[in-house]
C-alpha cells in the first residue's frame, strides 16, 4: 500500500464525503426539510462518517485510527438505519434510498477491509517511530 499523508487521498475518506454531499440536498426538500430531528440526525451521522476517518487519521497511531474506523463504520450504520426511516416516513423514493443504502454499505465493507489491513500491518503511525 502507498504511503498517504493526508486524510483526503483516503479513498474511505472520499467516499464517505460524496454520501454526506448526497445526503444533504435530500434534506431541504418537502417534508424532510419539516422533520428536524431526523434532519439533523441524518446529517449529523453521515457527517460523522468523514469526520471520523479525518480525525482518526489525524491521530498518527495505528490503535486511534482504527478505533475512529469503527465509529465511522458505525456512522455507516447509523445512516442505514436513518434512511429506512426517511423511506418509511416517504421523505425519499425507494430508488434515493436504494442508491444511498448501497453507498453506506460500501463504505462500510471499505473501512471492514481497511481496518483488516491495519490489524495485519507492521505500520505502527507517526508517534511510533
Amino acid at each position: 500500500m502507498a504511503t498517504i499523508h493526508r486524510f483526503e487521498d483516503l479513498e474511505i475518506w472520499q467516499k464517505g464525503r460524496t454520501l454526506c454531499n448526497d445526503i444533504y440536498p435530500l434534506t431541504l426538500n418537502g417534508s424532510f426539510e419539516k422533520d428536524f430531528k431526523l434532519r439533523d440526525q441524518i446529517n449529523g451521522s453521515s457527517g460523522s462518517v468523514m469526520d471520523n476517518i479525518a480525525e482518526g487519521f489525524e491521530r498518527d497511531g495505528k490503535n486511534e485510527f482504527r478505533q475512529f474506523l469503527s465509529i465511522a463504520k458505525g456512522s455507516c450504520g447509523e445512516v442505514r438505519s436513518q434512511l429506512y426511516r426517511a423511506l418509511d416516513r416517504n421523505h425519499i423514493t425507494q430508488e434515493q434510498f436504494e442508491k444511498l443504502k448501497v453507498q453506506a454499505e460500501d463504505i462500510s465493507k471499505q473501512i471492514n477491509n481497511f481496518i483488516k489491513y491495519l490489524n495485519t500491518s507492521e505500520i505502527k503511525g507517526t508517534k511510533f517511530k
